[in-house]
């Protein structure tokens, strides 16, 4: 099989992905919060972002933040598709546990060589969407843009439709898959406390508290 060849390294890569998960349209990406994505100092992401910069991956003005260029952009989605197909290959081909699989993909997706990219596309017959519920960008690195509202805005009453959960904490991933709380799954608010306290749901006529975190990582489709 053949290796990746790529003009970049592995922290530039990471760097354009997490800038890319940063940007809200046209708004440029602070270095400070670059420097917290990547666990940095913000010395080192200024550095990194320097770098970038002279690579063509992203446009800097002082003061104001960072932009990626479009190959930048095209970097940070082709690191995405990578990530979210090895999480589902992970998952579903090799019986990783979701809550396990966002670290391996963290390692792998930099050494995913183009045709073994393909190769793992077709075996999971091209998926759009990785296990906990993130749209998989396509082979020409379109992210389809989809319409879903935070958990913890809904109110009592409300039903809705787990589309995505976030990876960031194992053990939240864990809480939830053990009350069988996962993307696709139905529920309905049956009580909001105030102040960002839990909201409680019923999810196949049994009722979960999920606290103010919980609510806060979990994206919807409401009915």
């Amino acid at each position: 099989m053949a290796t990746r060849e790529t003009e970049f390294s592995s922290a530039v890569e990471d760097y354009a992905k997490a800038i890319y998960a940063l940007q809200e349209g046209e708004e440029p990406v602070g270095i400070t919060a670059i420097a917290h994505r990547v666990s940095v100092t913000p010395a080192s992401a200024s550095g990194m972002v320097r770098k970038l910069d002279e690579l063509g991956l992203v446009t800097h003005e002082r003061y104001r933040g960072v932009r990626l260029t479009e190959t930048g952009t095209r970097l940070a989605l082709q690191m995405i598709r990578h990530h979210r197909l090895l999480e589902l290959y992970l998952a579903e081909s090799l019986g990783v546990p979701w809550d396990r699989v966002h670290q391996e993909a963290e390692v792998l997706e930099h050494v995913l060589s183009k045709e073994l990219e393909a190769l793992i596309a077709a075996k999971l017959g091209n998926p759009t969407h990785d296990p906990h519920g993130d749209p998989i960008p396509d082979a020409d690195l379109v992210l389809p843009v989809e319409r879903t509202a935070c958990l913890s805005t809904l109110e009592p009453g409300e039903e809705a439709t787990v589309v995505r959960i976030s990876d960031a904490e194992p053990e939240m991933l864990r809480y939830l898959a053990a009350r069988e709380i996962v993307p696709g799954t139905h529920l309905r608010v049956i009580d909001k406390q105030p102040f960002g306290g839990p909201l409680f749901v019923e999810v196949a006529g049994a009722t979960h508290a999920l606290g103010g975190q919980l609510a806060t990582s979990m994206r919807v489709r409401t009915s």
